[in-house]
């Protein structure tokens, strides 16, 4: 038999305590709020798939690449909302639209409780899980319409925060 050409060298550092998926997935969520381009809510958001492979990323912007966007040119406001940008959730979801991404048991990781447009959005596309680290809005029909289309739903206390 040929003998192995390797051999196992165990460290002398002491072991590390790994961050959990939940702390490594909202961390890229607030990592990338920091890209938002609407400074009324600086979200981000990741959709995760079941083999905790992320599927998409996204945070709140302006459409499009031509659309000027907030921190430019200001707010387009209409009933106290800017209507110039999407949300990091919506982001995310046209992205995997655009792509052919089925987002099918997929979960997302967001740095604020979806609105409930954004709510409503997640349940029709697929995503069976909200993780979200800030209360923000929180509305009642879309706590009721999570829990009739069996969503899970966390408020995410980060153990290790990078960012």
């Amino acid at each position: 038999m040929k003998e192995k050409s390797y051999k196992l060298v165990k460290s002398d550092k002491p072991k590390r305590e790994r961050q959990s998926w939940d702390d490594y997935f909202t961390n890229i969520a607030l990592l990338l709020a920091k890209r938002s381009t609407c400074d009324r809510a600086n979200v981000g958001a990741v959709i995760v798939n079941k083999d905790n492979r992320i599927v998409a990323t996204g945070y709140n912007g302006s459409v499009g690449s031509k659309t000027p966007q907030c921190d430019d040119i200001g707010h387009v406001m209409r009933d106290n909302h800017c209507i110039a940008t999407l949300h990091a959730e919506i982001n995310c979801i046209a992205y995997c639209a655009r792509e052919g991404i089925p987002l099918k048991n997929t979960k997302i990781y967001v740095t604020h409780f979806p609105c409930l447009n954004c709510t409503k959005a997640l349940i029709q596309s697929g995503i069976k899980e909200i993780n979200y680290v800030n209360d923000y809005n929180i509305d009642d029909y879309a706590l009721e319409l999570i829990k009739l289309n069996d969503i899970k739903i966390n408020k995410v206390k980060i153990k290790s925060k990078l960012v």
